[in-house]
């Protein structure tokens, strides 16, 4: 293998890293988003069951969080696949 060769390849590797680093801050931004919205939800829903007039709307801010809950699993799973398509992409 020539210099030349060692050299586009070890670029490849660290154009990749800084791209994976990219795809995973903006993912670990939206899973931070999601979270705090969870949180969020699941206290105002807390505070609205201490009165009578606001349970129905604070059970329906706990099956809001309880979705969003759904969601942490789903964007993990959507970096895992950007990730493996950026990586296949520098691989080409």
């Amino acid at each position: 293998m020539s210099m030349e060769d060692s050299k586009r390849k070890h670029e490849a590797v660290i154009h990749f890293g800084a791209e994976h680093i990219v795809i995973e801050r903006r993912y670990r931004a939206l899973g931070a988003l999601n979270d705090l919205l969870i949180a969020v939800w699941f206290l105002i829903g807390s505070i609205f069951f201490f009165y009578d007039s606001l349970m129905t709307d604070g059970t329906w801010l706990f099956v809001a969080g309880s979705l969003q809950l759904l969601l942490r699993p789903v964007i993990t799973l959507a970096e895992l696949i950007h990730v493996k398509k950026a990586y296949g992409r520098s691989h080409a």
